[in-house]
């Protein structure tokens, strides 16, 4: 075994190009939402092959913002997964409705198809699906379930760029898809999120939305040709996004597909370097989805193991290895154990069983572009020695 080495669970991929940028942005005076904004949503939208590109401050807004665009009321409930991280649940109770929770699938972490249909009732409105990890959920028949219950769906994508279902990019689909560009999403603006659209009236009325209801932007308002004179039509929000975060985007996003390699080459040396492990549960590839390969997921197969997972995680941050858990199933969480109480709904963990199998043994490696053969190797011989220590 090598010296020990300090691993982190992310870094991100930036260069003098993304400095120049913010730099230019620094020195031209207009620092908010503008042309650099502008340019980065048109550059995505063609990315991902979308009609209309939304860039807002946070993917948490852009989910808001997507929720907003349909007539949701007080008690109405939407299906969400149970494994996914809570902005995907909160920004329904913005609503005062009710997120009610699918388990998943125990293979990829995605909503569980038969799970949905049970869970539909008179007070069904939509569905949202996560594509954990970057792999897409299966969509078609969560598009048939809602064609046949009159439900919206809204594609939760914050892992999801760039991914690809049936050869289709995630983001081009008639449904609105929300990115995010968080501080270790495959591209980043520090902060920020994207939401993808189809339809041109459900765009403008996005696009008023974040921005406090007002029919014109700043942009519009401050510039040599604009107008001080503006309307408000919507009630908004503050949500917009900064030109300098749109800068650093605008970087990522011409390095987009390069890093993309780079993930998908780190992922495949950690399948070759854990293949033969009888104690890990690889992450699967699917037929007719592609990944992008966010994070790199394993579960533990506690049955070979005298340990838990939690021992492992502690082991391995004992030898420099930052790893996370990709997530904490949401009805575990205090606020949704006495929100269902409340309400007079079942929160019982048995309801959940592959949620509750992931939550057990999964845990994320460490996963970033600029990782070297080395950090992965240290990373997988360590989890395999660990393993091989406590195996039975």
């Amino acid at each position: 075994m090598n010296k020990q080495m300090k691993i982190p669970f992310h870094k991100p991929f930036i260069d003098d190009k993304e400095i120049e940028a913010v730099s230019d942005v620094l020195k031209s005076g207009w620092l908010t939402m503008g042309s650099k904004t502008f340019e980065f949503e048109a550059m995505f939208a063609e990315k991902v092959s979308a009609r209309h590109a939304i860039s807002f401050n946070s993917a948490t807004s852009a989910l808001h913002i997507a929720l907003s665009l349909y007539d949701i009321k007080p008690g109405d409930e939407i299906i969400v997964p149970a494994v996914t991280f809570v902005a995907t649940a909160e920004t329904v109770r913005y609503f005062g409705a009710v997120p009610v929770f699918a388990d998943v699938e125990r293979d990829t972490h995605n909503i569980l198809i038969e799970s949905v249909e049970k869970l539909i009732t008179d007070k069904t409105k939509g569905i949202i699906p996560v594509h954990y990890s970057g792999l897409p959920a299966d969509l078609d028949p969560l598009f048939k379930i809602c064609r046949k219950h009159n439900l919206f769906l809204i594609e939760d994508s914050a892992h999801a760029f760039p991914s690809f279902y049936k050869d289709k990019p995630i983001g081009s689909f008639e449904s609105p898809s929300v990115f995010s560009f968080y501080a270790n999403k495959t591209i980043t603006t520090g902060e920020g999120g994207m939401l993808t659209l189809s339809d041109d009236a459900m765009a403008d009325k996005a696009k008023k939305m974040r921005l406090h209801g007002i029919d014109r932007d700043a942009w519009k308002r401050y510039s040599h040709d604009g107008s001080w004179m503006y309307d408000v039509t919507e009630l908004g929000y503050k949500y917009n996004p900064t030109d300098i975060s749109s800068s650093i985007g605008i970087e990522q996003l011409k390095k987009s597909d390069y890093m993309t390699r780079l993930r998908k080459d780190i992922c495949r040396k950690y399948n070759d370097l854990f293949s033969s492990s009888d104690s890990l549960e690889l992450y699967p590839r699917k037929e007719g989805r592609e990944s992008s390969n966010y994070i790199y997921p394993v579960k533990l197969k506690l049955e070979s193991l005298s340990v838990s997972r939690d021992y492992v995680i502690d082991e391995l941050k004992k030898r420099g290895i930052s790893v996370s858990m990709h997530f904490i199933p949401l009805y575990r969480f205090s606020y949704y154990k006495e929100f269902y109480e409340s309400i007079g709904k079942k929160n019982n963990f048995d309801s959940y069983p592959n949620s509750e199998y992931i939550f057990e043994r999964e845990i994320t490696l460490p996963l970033y572009p600029s990782m070297t053969d080395e950090e992965l190797e240290y990373v997988a011989e360590n989890l395999i020695s660990i393993l091989s220590e406590k195996s039975k």
